[in-house]
């Protein structure tokens, strides 16, 4: 089968590599690693370290597993996007436009929320944590939209992967400090002899997770408003309500046509092998008898330098080669690293082919993700990226998570082997999709 080496309608000549390196070192990629920082500090602080706090305060584990549902905020931030795009807050989107405004907005929602989820004892105010957490999750979920639309108007199509890199850089690095930073921070806190459970020892740790936003909040104080078009501003609410809500998927459908079918399909189903069978991977280091210890140094810091280094190949390959083969790329690597986890099921515990898997396993995830997300990029029309990228980001999510709820029932019935080489047949059919989508003729995005 033949892809096209780059985007239909783009002839420029590749790139040398002096060139395709060189654009990690440019203004715009060096943004997005401290805003990508900022973008992945709070996931986890309201998702995964949070049901670890609760836990050791006592919460049971149904409570907890409810409330991961906080996690779904993400999944819907496609229904205020169309806020995000075209709503100006008042004063400040005077005084530093659109995109900026709605970033320090929602940086602001995050610290806030973060300093009440310190100030606030689980044990006694569970209600109030919750509360907390979710607002944490809108403000995330609020400060993702403005940035994904930040990024696609910083820069050219054929510089939207090393963005994706960088960004995906400061990200995973958030990830580790409030993963790993949070268990440590409160456990330095820890004053000996007292109970399992210090209130104070996690307030402190909080804290500093809200001061760790700071970084991406400079970032945005001096960063410049980037170009795109503005449309005049509608007279009245249904006409201001059809361009904000209805236009952005409008026009899209209206681009693409029939086509958007194999595109929304594409976009549905890129990620499935990779979600799928990661909502099994903790418990299948568990089960295989692998050490905390072990599991956060392979997995947690190892496996994100691995996830980093295969975005910045993956960024690096879309510049010289296209998006479309790193794409084909990226899914044919997803099938064959879950095969490999279906293999590891068979061994036992042996951590040196648990490194070996996860090397695979993380270095391919990063160069589909960069090659993914600069690949959603290149769908957006300019005038609604920040809705338009919000649907795409959202779809991706859905089908995937859904299924992956699954996972555990065919565990119980048919063993890790098994489900393994499932998740990677799921992945087959992705590439067909690749194939067809790199042949659609991209349709012109309008006036931009």
């Amino acid at each position: 089968m033949r892809i096209s080496p780059t985007p239909p309608g783009d002839h420029t000549r590749p790139p040398s590599w002096r060139e395709t390196l060189k654009v990690y070192l440019e203004p715009a990629s060096l943004r997005m690693l401290s805003l990508g920082f900022s973008a992945g500090l709070p996931l986890l602080l309201v998702i995964g370290t949070l049901s670890f706090r609760l836990r050791e305060a006592g919460i049971d584990r149904s409570t907890i597993g409810f409330l991961s549902w906080v996690g779904l905020t993400y999944a819907f931030k496609w229904v205020w996007a169309p806020l995000v795009d075209r709503l100006p807050i008042p004063l400040l989107t005077h005084l530093m436009g659109r995109r900026r405004s709605w970033l320090l907005l929602a940086q602001a929602i995050v610290m806030g929320g973060l300093v009440s989820m310190a100030l606030t004892d689980p044990q006694h105010h569970l209600q109030t944590m919750v509360f907390c957490a979710i607002t944490v999750a809108f403000g995330s979920a609020t400060q993702d939209i403005a940035l994904d639309a930040f990024r696609i108007e910083s820069a050219d199509i054929r510089r939207q992967a090393a963005l994706s890199a960088t960004y995906q850089t400061g990200y995973r690095l958030a990830m580790i400090w409030a993963g790993a930073g949070t268990l440590w921070l409160a456990a330095r806190a820890e004053v000996p002899g007292q109970d399992l459970y210090q209130h104070g020892a996690w307030r402190s740790a909080y804290l500093v997770m809200s001061l760790s936003m700071l970084p991406g909040v400079l970032t945005v104080l001096f960063s410049h408003e980037p170009v795109r078009n503005i449309q005049a501003a509608s007279h009245t609410a249904g006409e201001w309500l059809r361009s904000a809500l209805v236009e952005p998927f409008a026009e899209f459908l209206r681009r693409y046509r029939w086509q958007a079918v194999l595109v929304l399909a594409l976009i549905a189903t890129y990620r499935i092998s990779d979600v799928v069978m990661g909502n099994m991977a903790n418990p299948f280091y568990v089960d295989m008898g692998y050490t905390k210890d072990e599991v956060a140094m392979v997995t947690k810091i190892y496996g994100v330098l691995m996830t980093l280094s295969g975005g910045f190949i993956g960024g690096a390959l879309a510049l010289r080669l296209g998006v479309y083969r790193v794409l084909m790329l990226g899914a044919a690597l997803s099938i064959g690293n879950n095969l490999l986890f279906s293999w590891l099921a068979t061994q036992g515990h042996d951590v040196a082919k648990l490194i070996f898997v996860i090397s695979a396993d993380n270095l391919g995830s990063g160069l589909a993700s960069s090659a993914f997300i600069a690949y959603l990029s290149s769908l957006t029309n300019v005038r609604y990226s920040a809705t338009q990228y919000a649907m795409f980001s959202s779809m991706m999510l859905l089908l995937p998570k859904f299924v992956g709820g699954y996972g555990g029932v065919y565990v119980d019935h048919f063993g890790y082997a098994s489900f393994f080489s499932a998740t990677a047949m799921l992945g087959v059919p992705v590439l067909l999709l690749v194939w067809l989508a790199a042949r659609i003729r991209t349709p012109a995005h309008g006036s931009t």
